[in-house]
């Protein structure tokens, strides 16, 4: 059992997200659905191995960009796959999503992470100039602005 594991509070959409999540994830799989007075209270899900609970607490909080959940991506492709899923129904700017749950993620290739730690300060500067302009990260386009 791992230690520390997210929880997130829903209004009442919490087996709904559960599922929308594990469909999009790879190698994940809702564990154990807990009801309350004949509704869903709390949705114990994993995506890749990594355990979130979900609960059904009401209108009281909403999720902000104060947090938001990292997906490293290996390619471009992987970075398309992703965010057309999770982007699908919410809002999104510079590598940031808010999924039709109100919940943000960041959909990030390792090659930005890369570029951005480049020994050369005004390359990484660079980089970094063109990822905020991009709503989805495009790889070419940060190799292109890596070699001007």
């Amino acid at each position: 059992m791992q230690k520390i594991t997210t929880f997130l509070w829903f209004d009442n959409q919490a087996e709904e997200a559960a599922e929308f999540y594990t469909s999009v994830f790879k190698d994940s799989k809702i564990n154990r659905v807990t009801h309350s007075q004949g509704k869903v209270l709390t949705v114990v899900f994993q995506l890749f191995g990594q355990e979130f609970i979900a609960l059904n607490g009401g209108p009281l909080f909403k999720f902000t960009e104060a947090i938001s959940l990292f997906v490293d991506c290996e390619t471009q492709r992987e970075v398309d796959y992703y965010w057309a899923k999770l982007s699908d129904g919410g809002h999104e700017q510079c590598g940031w999503l808010k999924d039709r749950y109100g919940l943000s993620w960041q959909i990030i290739p390792r090659r930005l992470m890369e570029l951005l730690r480049d020994k050369d300060p005004e390359r990484a500067k660079r980089v970094m100039q063109a990822m905020l302009q991009m709503k989805k990260i495009d790889i070419a386009g940060l190799e292109q602005a890596a070699s001007s």
